[in-house]
C-alpha cells in the first residue's frame, strides 16, 4: 500500500508562485511514475506533469509546460511541483498521483492517489 499526502496549496495572485509537495510512503518508489493532475470545479480530472522516479524522466502537459516544473527528492520520498507564472485557469484541486506502469496523461491507469490540495490563483 502506498500514502500519498499534498501539502502547498493556497491563495495567489496571478503571475505568483506556488510550490506544491507529495510525501509518499509505503513502498520503494524507484519503479514508479508519479504525477500530478488537475481538476476544476465541473471539470474533469486534467493531466499536469510526471516524473518516473528512478530516471527523472519528466513529462508536462501543453498547458503547463514552461510554467511548472515537477521533481523529487529520493531521501525525502517527496515529490515536488514548482508552480510560476500561475493564471487564474491554473485554478483547481491539484492531485498527486502513482503508479507502476501507467500510461501518462490517464488518470485510471495510476494506482494510487493522494486527498488533494486546493490552488486558487486570483486575478
Amino acid at each position: 500500500q502506498v500514502q500519498l499526502v499534498e501539502s502547498g496549496g493556497g491563495l495567489v495572485q496571478a503571475g505568483g508562485s506556488l510550490r506544491l509537495s507529495c510525501a509518499a510512503s509505503g513502498r520503494t518508489f524507484p519503479s514508479y511514475t508519479m504525477a500530478w493532475f488537475r481538476q476544476a470545479p465541473g471539470k474533469e480530472r486534467e493531466f499536469a506533469a510526471s516524473i518516473k522516479w528512478g530516471s527523472g524522466d519528466t513529462y508536462y502537459a501543453d498547458s503547463v509546460k514552461g510554467r511548472f516544473t515537477i521533481s523529487r527528492d529520493s531521501p525525502k520520498n517527496t515529490v515536488y511541483l514548482q508552480m510560476n507564472s500561475l493564471k487564474p485557469e491554473d485554478t483547481a484541486v491539484y492531485y498527486c498521483a502513482a503508479g507502476l506502469r501507467p500510461t501518462t496523461q490517464v488518470s485510471w491507469t495510476y494506482d494510487y492517489w493522494g486527498q488533494g490540495t486546493q490552488v486558487t490563483v486570483s486575478s
